[in-house]
Protein backbone atom coordinates (compact mmCIF):
# COMPACT_ATOMS: atom_id res chain seq x y z
CA UNK A 1 0.00 0.00 0.00
CA UNK A 2 1.39 3.48 -0.78
CA UNK A 3 1.40 6.58 1.85
CA UNK A 4 1.95 9.88 1.09
CA UNK A 5 3.09 12.81 3.37
CA UNK A 6 -1.36 14.16 2.72
CA UNK A 7 -2.38 10.78 3.82
CA UNK A 8 0.09 10.77 7.02
CA UNK A 9 -1.20 14.46 7.40
CA UNK A 10 -5.02 13.28 7.47
CA UNK A 11 -3.80 10.36 9.90
CA UNK A 12 -2.46 12.47 11.97
CA UNK A 13 -5.61 14.57 11.98
CA UNK A 14 -8.07 12.22 12.87
CA UNK A 15 -5.79 10.72 15.87
CA UNK A 16 -5.03 14.32 17.58
CA UNK A 17 -7.72 16.54 16.24
CA UNK A 18 -4.83 18.47 15.61
CA UNK A 19 -1.96 19.45 12.32
CA UNK A 20 1.84 19.95 13.44
CA UNK A 21 2.87 22.57 11.09
CA UNK A 22 6.67 23.25 10.86
CA UNK A 23 7.39 27.15 11.33
CA UNK A 24 10.17 28.77 10.96
CA UNK A 25 9.67 30.02 14.37
CA UNK A 26 9.46 26.15 16.16
CA UNK A 27 12.29 25.57 13.14
CA UNK A 28 14.89 28.06 14.99
CA UNK A 29 14.22 27.12 18.63
CA UNK A 30 15.02 24.00 17.89
CA UNK A 31 18.13 25.05 16.18
CA UNK A 32 18.78 26.92 19.42
CA UNK A 33 18.14 24.37 21.36
CA UNK A 34 19.97 21.93 19.64
CA UNK A 35 23.04 24.26 19.46
CA UNK A 36 22.67 24.23 23.33
CA UNK A 37 23.12 20.71 23.73
CA UNK A 38 26.05 20.15 21.21
CA UNK A 39 27.68 23.03 23.69
CA UNK A 40 26.92 21.28 26.49
CA UNK A 41 28.84 17.96 25.09
CA UNK A 42 31.58 19.59 23.47
CA UNK A 43 32.35 21.41 26.67
CA UNK A 44 33.20 17.98 28.76
CA UNK A 45 35.40 17.13 25.55
CA UNK A 46 37.50 20.37 25.98
CA UNK A 47 37.71 20.14 29.64
CA UNK A 48 39.27 16.45 29.12
CA UNK A 49 41.14 17.70 26.19
CA UNK A 50 40.21 16.17 23.60
CA UNK A 51 40.50 17.57 19.28
CA UNK A 52 37.02 17.85 19.07
CA UNK A 53 35.69 20.69 21.00
CA UNK A 54 32.80 22.84 21.59
CA UNK A 55 32.56 24.08 17.92
CA UNK A 56 32.71 20.54 16.69
CA UNK A 57 30.50 19.43 18.61
CA UNK A 58 27.68 22.35 18.28
CA UNK A 59 28.27 22.05 14.18
CA UNK A 60 27.18 18.52 14.14
CA UNK A 61 24.09 18.86 16.61
CA UNK A 62 23.21 21.85 14.71
CA UNK A 63 23.65 20.26 11.10
CA UNK A 64 21.73 17.50 12.10
CA UNK A 65 18.83 19.20 13.36
CA UNK A 66 19.06 21.80 10.32
CA UNK A 67 19.10 18.63 7.81
CA UNK A 68 16.12 16.92 9.91
CA UNK A 69 14.19 20.23 9.64
CA UNK A 70 14.41 20.87 6.07
CA UNK A 71 13.82 17.57 5.13
CA UNK A 72 10.21 18.02 7.11
CA UNK A 73 9.88 21.12 5.80
CA UNK A 74 9.99 20.05 2.31
CA UNK A 75 7.19 17.05 2.80
CA UNK A 76 5.40 19.94 4.57
CA UNK A 77 5.56 22.51 2.41
CA UNK A 78 5.50 20.35 -1.07
CA UNK A 79 2.15 18.22 -0.90
CA UNK A 80 2.22 16.93 -4.54
CA UNK A 81 5.74 15.11 -3.79
CA UNK A 82 4.70 11.50 -4.95
CA UNK A 83 8.11 9.80 -2.96
CA UNK A 84 8.49 12.11 0.06
CA UNK A 85 9.89 10.66 2.62
CA UNK A 86 11.13 13.26 5.62
CA UNK A 87 13.73 10.29 7.23
CA UNK A 88 15.80 10.42 3.86
CA UNK A 89 18.14 13.20 4.60
CA UNK A 90 18.13 12.02 8.49
CA UNK A 91 19.41 8.80 7.27
CA UNK A 92 22.24 10.54 4.85
CA UNK A 93 23.29 12.47 7.89
CA UNK A 94 23.96 8.92 9.70
CA UNK A 95 25.75 7.98 6.77
CA UNK A 96 28.09 10.82 6.46
CA UNK A 97 28.54 11.43 10.57
CA UNK A 98 29.95 7.08 9.99
CA UNK A 99 32.37 8.22 7.37
CA UNK A 100 33.84 11.46 9.74
CA UNK A 101 33.33 8.90 12.69
CA UNK A 102 35.87 6.56 10.85
CA UNK A 103 38.34 8.81 9.77
CA UNK A 104 38.59 9.82 13.45
CA UNK A 105 39.68 6.37 14.56
CA UNK A 106 43.27 5.63 14.38
CA UNK A 107 44.66 2.59 15.06
CA UNK A 108 48.39 2.25 16.51
CA UNK A 109 50.50 -0.52 17.12
CA UNK A 110 49.51 -1.46 20.57
CA UNK A 111 46.48 1.19 20.90
CA UNK A 112 43.52 2.80 19.69
CA UNK A 113 42.26 6.11 19.75
CA UNK A 114 39.49 8.34 18.68
CA UNK A 115 37.28 5.37 19.35
CA UNK A 116 35.20 7.97 21.99
CA UNK A 117 35.25 10.70 20.17
CA UNK A 118 33.61 8.95 16.94
CA UNK A 119 31.22 7.83 18.79
CA UNK A 120 30.35 11.16 20.98
CA UNK A 121 29.72 12.72 17.42
CA UNK A 122 28.02 10.06 16.50
CA UNK A 123 25.37 10.36 19.49
CA UNK A 124 25.37 13.90 18.68
CA UNK A 125 24.16 13.85 15.31
CA UNK A 126 21.18 11.69 16.30
CA UNK A 127 20.64 13.97 19.46
CA UNK A 128 20.36 16.49 16.49
CA UNK A 129 18.22 14.60 14.59
CA UNK A 130 15.91 14.04 17.41
CA UNK A 131 15.56 17.64 18.30
CA UNK A 132 14.89 18.43 14.56
CA UNK A 133 12.01 15.77 15.00
CA UNK A 134 10.78 17.95 18.16
CA UNK A 135 12.24 15.43 20.80
CA UNK A 136 13.47 17.73 22.85
CA UNK A 137 13.06 15.94 26.71
CA UNK A 138 14.37 12.78 25.04
CA UNK A 139 17.05 14.65 23.52
CA UNK A 140 17.84 16.62 26.63
CA UNK A 141 18.09 13.30 28.26
CA UNK A 142 20.36 11.51 25.79
CA UNK A 143 22.65 14.66 26.26
CA UNK A 144 22.92 14.52 30.08
CA UNK A 145 23.32 10.73 29.68
CA UNK A 146 26.09 11.16 26.73
CA UNK A 147 27.80 13.72 29.23
CA UNK A 148 27.84 11.68 32.24
CA UNK A 149 29.72 8.42 30.29
CA UNK A 150 32.30 10.91 29.00
CA UNK A 151 32.96 12.51 32.10
CA UNK A 152 32.87 9.19 33.79
CA UNK A 153 35.90 8.08 31.39
CA UNK A 154 38.54 7.36 34.41
CA UNK A 155 35.93 4.50 35.60
CA UNK A 156 35.35 2.98 32.87
CA UNK A 157 38.69 3.83 30.87
CA UNK A 158 39.73 0.20 28.95
CA UNK A 159 42.55 -0.89 31.57
CA UNK A 160 44.57 1.91 30.75
CA UNK A 161 45.40 0.74 27.41
CA UNK A 162 48.17 3.48 26.04
CA UNK A 163 50.07 3.34 29.76
CA UNK A 164 50.32 -0.48 29.09
CA UNK A 165 51.13 0.09 25.31
CA UNK A 166 54.14 2.69 26.80
CA UNK A 167 55.19 -0.26 28.89
CA UNK A 168 55.77 -2.73 26.20
CA UNK A 169 57.35 0.45 24.09
CA UNK A 170 59.79 0.75 26.84
CA UNK A 171 60.49 -3.41 28.04
CA UNK A 172 61.03 -3.50 24.05
CA UNK A 173 63.75 -0.26 24.05
CA UNK A 174 65.33 -2.20 27.25
CA UNK A 175 65.42 -5.32 25.24
CA UNK A 176 67.22 -4.00 22.41
CA UNK A 177 69.76 -1.73 24.38
CA UNK A 178 70.53 -4.94 26.13
CA UNK A 179 71.81 -7.14 23.00
CA UNK A 180 75.30 -6.67 22.13
CA UNK A 181 76.39 -5.37 19.33
CA UNK A 182 77.94 -7.62 16.48
CA UNK A 183 81.33 -5.91 15.97
CA UNK A 184 82.07 -4.54 12.44
CA UNK A 185 84.85 -6.68 10.67
CA UNK A 186 86.55 -4.97 8.29
CA UNK A 187 88.47 -7.18 5.48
Amino acid sequence: MFCTIKHFIFAEQIINNTVFMLTETIAITRILISALFGCCIGIERYIHKHPAGVRTFMLICMASTLATLASIWICQTNLNLINGDPGRIAAQVVTGIGFIGAGLIIKNKYDVSGLTTAASIFATSIIGIAVGVGLIWVSALVTFITILVLASSFLFHDNNSRQLALEQEEKEKAAKSQQPEEPIIND
